[in-house]
């Protein structure tokens, strides 16, 4: 019998986050996906540390992988240290897969990561987004828009 589903995709502990992702495109669909992680990787992550500022993922052979996420060595581990920015494979449904992969040959959109993140039951999880790149032109209209969110809040706060 199947696992009831109950709390999907409950972040937990967020470990890192990429903020400019939402500047640099428009994200059309997210997914979550789990990572392929060594052990050394796993307790890296539980620390806290980890970058996925300059991560993107493609589709190869017919598995996504997370390229140039930046995971350091972890302190304490020894010559079974893992390598800080080496390709780590994305764990997904071969219909999600085929999905985002047409998704990204026909349309030319891309695989950007959003965040990596601990769910309820310990397991690293990749928020995984299809995103269309915005031009100069969007992204100072994305700067007004959160420029008047602010300033209205700011006179909303004032009046009381």
């Amino acid at each position: 019998m199947a696992r009831p589903k109950g709390n999907v995709g409950v972040k937990v502990k967020m470990v890192a986050e990429n903020r400019r992702a939402k500047f640099e495109y428009f994200i059309e669909d997210v997914v979550e996906a789990g990572i392929a992680l060594a052990g050394t990787e796993v307790k890296a992550l539980r620390d806290g540390q980890g970058s996925i500022a300059e991560a993107y993922a493609e589709v190869k052979d017919g598995q996504i992988w997370l390229v140039n996420a930046n995971i350091p060595e972890f302190s304490h581990g020894n010559r079974f240290n893992h390598e800080p920015k080496r390709p780590r494979k994305l764990l997904l449904h071969e219909r999600e897969i085929n999905k985002m992969g047409g998704a990204v040959a026909r349309a030319g959109m891309t695989l950007v990561p959003l965040s990596i993140y601990f769910n309820d039951r310990g397991r690293a999880k990749v928020e995984l987004a299809l995103g269309r790149g915005k031009n100069l032109h969007d992204k100072r209209e994305t700067m007004k828009e959160r420029d008047w969110k602010r300033d209205a809040a700011r006179i909303m706060r004032e009046r009381g």
